[in-house]
């Protein structure tokens, strides 16, 4: 018998209910590191916190200027009402200092470059079906090599407002409120890999509208508490267009806590970005199962009992001779 193939059947058993079958999750689910988030909210009652502090160098051929920005992004997370429901307050407050060498002129700029707040739902789940996505205990091949069916993801929406407080200098002109909406997609192509993607049309209402979408991969390590991303980040609007690359790692420290680094660039050079971003993601953690009376607990879930089922068994146990068969 290959009590290592028993092994791993039995990890995969004991897990595989945790990744698929409620939004809760036992570890932390955290949006960081990059700007691709997830289609799944933390969970009912789940209060969760995600800040990092950046820095970023900003070269401007067409302007020839030069500048740095530090600051920090943050998003404040809620698990409302029921599983599939969150708010989100999030955005980004820096500080950028410009130098134009020809001119000889200094200059400075602080407020919020992103400041939101919005709900997202989850709509569709594919992994909601116990019978459709249980582990084949008989192969871990089966298990852990791409099928077809990893590729529907699970998909949620999301409608929000920005907010650009007091006199901006990073949206000059611009209305105190204006809106966004989006989707929010993410498929399990394996065990390790994991594919997020992202569309949102924002800053609606306002003169210069943008398009935004993003697309995620990540790879979980043999040491699962290590995972790596590679993601690209569009933005194409009448103000700003551009196309941003980042990557990074996570480390999960507990299953609460999680440490972060990513670093990233643009391609244009109008302005030119290269940045490095430092962060963490921590929880408080007020989630309680809801039990569910038998007689409100949908049936035929594991298939029907056939009829005589149990005078079947009895009678095979019999022939047996009542010994335990291994």
């Amino acid at each position: 018998m290959d009590v290592s193939m028993i092994k791993k059947s039995l990890f995969l058993f004991v897990l595989f209910p945790t990744f698929i079958f409620a939004q809760y999750t036992d570890v932390i689910n955290s949006n960081r590191p990059g700007r691709a988030a997830s289609a799944y909210a933390v969970g009912k009652n789940v209060v969760q916190a995600e800040v990092g502090m950046l820095y970023e160098q900003q070269d401007n051929a067409d302007l020839n200027s030069d500048s740095n920005i530090f600051g920090a992004d943050y998003a404040f997370r809620y698990g409302l009402l029921f599983e599939e429901l969150e708010i989100i307050a999030e955005g980004s407050f820096i500080t950028q200092n410009i130098t134009y060498p020809d001119l000889g002129i200094e200059g400075k700029l602080t407020n919020f470059s992103r400041n939101r707040v919005g709900l997202k739902y989850l709509v569709f789940d594919p992994f909601k079906d116990p019978e459709r996505n249980k582990p084949n205990l008989y192969s871990w091949r089966a298990n852990n090599l791409f099928q077809w069916k990893n590729l529907i993801p699970a998909v949620s929406v999301y409608g929000g407002a920005n907010f650009v407080l007091g006199d901006n200098p990073f949206y000059p002109g611009e209305p105190t409120i204006s809106y966004r909406g989006g989707i929010q997609t993410q498929s399990r192509l394996s065990p390790r890999f994991v594919l997020i993607s992202n569309i949102a049309y924002d800053r609606i209402t306002t003169d210069f509208p943008e398009w935004r979408y993003a697309l995620s991969v990540t790879h979980a390590f043999r040491d699962p508490r290590w995972s790596v991303f590679f993601e690209g980040q569009g933005i194409s609007g009448d103000r700003y267009s551009d196309i941003i690359l980042r990557t990074g790692v996570a480390r999960l420290i507990n299953p609460n806590f999680q440490a972060d680094f990513h670093l990233g660039s643009g391609f244009k050079n109008d302005p030119s970005r290269i940045f490095v971003v430092l962060g963490f993601s921590y929880r408080l953690d007020f989630h309680k199962d809801e039990l569910i009376p038998i007689n409100e607990q949908q049936s035929g879930v594991n298939g029907k009992i056939k009829k005589n089922a149990n005078k079947r068994s009895k009678r095979r146990n019999k022939n047996k001779g009542g010994k335990i068969d291994f």
